[in-house]
């Protein structure tokens, strides 16, 4: 069976592509159209598909429009109930666009039936994004938080033979997503984009309006939640994008993550008992990707084992349909094979955009080995190789990389990002060193738990070190990162450090860089040693010598 699932109701429009179970492809529109999040998270964006991303897929599956056997679309417009507008008075346009998205499926992908088209709930695809995709092929227990779906907030479930069970569904306006989308907006962020930020701004202040806020935001006790308005100016002042950034800021940022740890707490458990206690626990939606709260429902939560889809947003709702409607049609999913589910190139194109670019470059023997070399010398490098990641974490594909053991690599490359200072960048770490230097969720490959980093490494690899005395640590599995690893190890044999810097290849505002253009305009226009790109070097000493 061959199924497209489109993400493009709210925000963060993607495609993916399931042929009879397996992920083939998955990837976001911004990586096409260079626009941050793919479009503005407001209703009159609604009608604005994944068309680059759902032609590039289907090509990458060898299918077109026509050989399809289902279009998943995650949302349903038939779920919006008698209250439509009560959280946003253009509400109607949003759901008249998704009405018509099989008519604009078919305009957008000549050949396609519109009659293919299926709704899927917009919280079940978030939980079939998890349930489905996840590793572990045991019962679990499911749980979905975001800003909003249909006329909900929150889904938790339970997974049984591939089957999804609905154990309670929170409606709006009640919302943990939006209390910090709201919250995001008053410090003076871009919501449903900048939420990551007010959770790192969170680890400097302290939760001082605790008590308040336990009072407004808090567990029923049935499954669900009650989210009160907040007087958010009686608090902190309201700051604006370019304003200063105070203590007030921080203790209001670090109170609301503080009650969404501990309502998440209460949820989680009451989701374990109603689901009969299974060992496992798969997550999705926007909230999922604080991995701040995910490291504290793992370290104190009734579950075993806790996996979040990598693409935990609403990006990750294109391939939970997608599965979802797969399993209905008869086919088993197979688990996600990782998040390197996006556009590639091969060594002869990358080396034909280095030529057409009239760049100096060398094959060295192992650009693995040339990037552990530049790093050890505390050079910066931008690693560009393979297949783009799916989700907003560079995973070793798409990187900037430095060196951990300098205290001044975190302005430098916050400074080359062009990004605020308080922002923490992360580690990553082959998996079989990790447990020697960090306490936590071990492996973590998709960077979506904090952990704790040991004392005696804290002044080792002092760029990694969060000031809360945390890292939020991606592990590298060589089986499956061979060539990361590699660069890891070489690294570590030159300095006796197992742990390389790793943020995103991208600067502020902008996409993850996705092609060999674009990762030469970044070289070019960043102040980067080193561009490992395919197994070809590109040494700004040469170039601009």
């Amino acid at each position: 069976m061959r199924v497209l699932g489109v993400n493009s109701i709210f925000h963060d429009p993607a495609a993916a592509v399931v042929v009879d179970g397996r992920v083939v492809a998955a990837a976001e529109e911004e990586r096409f159209s260079r626009r941050k999040h793919g479009k503005r998270p407001v209703p009159f964006s609604a009608w604005e598909l994944p068309e680059l991303a759902a032609a590039w897929c289907l090509a990458e599956a060898g299918l077109e429009p026509g050989d399809l056997d289902a279009v998943a679309y995650s949302f349903d417009p038939a779920l919006c109930g008698d209250d439509l507008g009560e959280s946003d008075p253009w509400d109607w346009l949003r759901v008249e666009y998704a009405q018509r998205a099989p008519q604009f499926l078919a305009t957008a992908l000549p050949g396609l039936d519109p009659g293919i088209v299926r709704f899927v709930p917009h919280h079940v695809a978030h939980a079939a994004s998890a349930g489905l995709a996840m590793p572990h092929r045991d019962d679990a227990a499911v749980l979905v938080l975001d800003g909003r779906g249909e006329s909900a907030s929150h889904l938790a479930g339970a997974y049984r033979d591939g089957h999804l069970s609905q154990l309670y569904a929170q409606r709006l306006p009640h919302s943990l997503g939006l209390l910090y989308e709201d919250l995001t907006r008053h410090l003076g962020f871009q919501h449903s984009s900048d939420e990551y930020k007010v959770m790192a701004l969170a680890s400097y202040g302290e939760p001082k309006h605790l008590p308040l806020l336990r009072d407004l935001v808090r567990a029923n006790g049935d499954g669900g939640f009650t989210v009160e308005p907040i007087a958010w100016d009686s608090l902190a002042k309201r700051r604006t994008a370019d304003g200063e950034m105070t203590g007030e800021h921080a203790d209001l940022a670090a109170s609301v993550q503080e009650r969404l740890e501990e309502v998440l707490l209460d949820l989680a458990r009451w989701t374990y008992e109603a689901a009969g206690g299974p060992r496992v626990l798969a997550m999705a939606g926007g909230t999922a990707l604080n991995c701040v709260a995910n490291a504290r429902l793992a370290a104190e939560g009734p579950f075993d084992h806790v996996w979040v889809q990598p693409a935990a947003g609403d990006a990750g709702t294109a391939l939970g349909a997608a599965l979802h409607v797969a399993r209905d049609g008869g086919a088993r999913p197979e688990p996600m094979p990782g998040v390197a589910l996006g556009r590639g190139w091969s060594d002869r194109e990358i080396e034909a955009d280095l030529e057409r670019a009239a760049l100096p470059f060398t094959r060295p023997e192992s650009i693995a080995a040339e990037a552990a070399r530049v790093l050890a010398a505390n050079g910066i490098v931008a690693w560009f190789q393979g297949r783009g990641e799916y989700g907003p974490r560079a995973l070793g594909h798409r990187s900037l990389l430095a060196h951990p053991g300098d205290q001044d690599t975190t302005r430098r490359m916050n400074d080359v990002k062009g990004r605020e200072q308080f922002r923490p960048i992360a580690p990553m770490v082959r998996a079989e060193r990790a447990a020697e230097v960090f306490e936590g969720v071990l492996p973590s490959p998709y960077m979506l738990f904090v952990h704790k980093v040991r004392p005696q490494w804290r002044d080792r690899i002092p760029a990694v070190v969060h000031v809360d005395g945390t890292a939020r640590v991606q592990t590298v599995d060589p089986d499956s990162e061979p060539l990361v690893a590699e660069m890891l190890a070489e690294f570590d044999r030159l300095t006796g450090l197992p742990v390389v810097v790793n943020t995103s290849l991208n600067t502020a505002g902008r996409p993850i860089v996705d092609t060999p253009r674009e990762a030469m305009e970044l070289f070019g226009s960043a102040p980067v040693d080193l561009l490992a790109i395919g197994p070809y070097a590109v040494h700004r000493a040469e170039v601009f010598r």
